[in-house]
């Protein structure tokens, strides 16, 4: 039996918000980052942006619960990276550039997103962006 290459992928906001919270295709991640079979990998501003985002009022999170999931079901199975700032990326959203950087930075060579911005990128030199259904049908 050979051994298992564990995958370093990051994850976007709308991926990470859609398991945690909802069922459907994105939830099938969480046993995967929980079983060490991917590697989540993030850097300060987009474990930023994923509590901004749970802490919208359409979820009706308290903070509490967002704590809960922040230290319970993403940090203890996601490693971090230190991003470096650098030219725009994404022309039409640059606020997506963190995730690019963080893959760089992190060694990753997939990310995970539903972001069409990120989506219309594809691929980004090595880095390939694929929806939560394209990576699961390559497992």
């Amino acid at each position: 039996m050979g051994k298992v290459k564990v995958r370093r992928v990051v994850i976007d906001t709308n991926i990470v918000v859609s398991a945690l919270l909802f069922e459907g295709t994105p939830g099938e991640l969480i046993p995967l980052w929980k079983s060490g079979r991917i590697r989540p990998i993030v850097c300060k501003e987009i474990i930023e942006e994923y509590i901004r985002v749970l802490a919208y009022p359409k979820f009706k999170l308290s903070e509490k619960e967002i704590d809960f999931l922040l230290y319970h079901e993403i940090l203890p199975y996601f490693k971090t990276a230190t991003i470096k700032p650098g030219k725009v990326i994404v022309q039409d959203d640059p606020s997506d550039d963190k995730f690019i950087r963080c893959a760089e930075a992190g060694n990753a060579n997939i990310i995970i997103s539903g972001d069409q911005h990120l989506l219309d990128l594809k691929p980004y030199g090595k880095l390939r962006i694929l929806t939560p259904s394209q990576f699961s049908g390559e497992l």
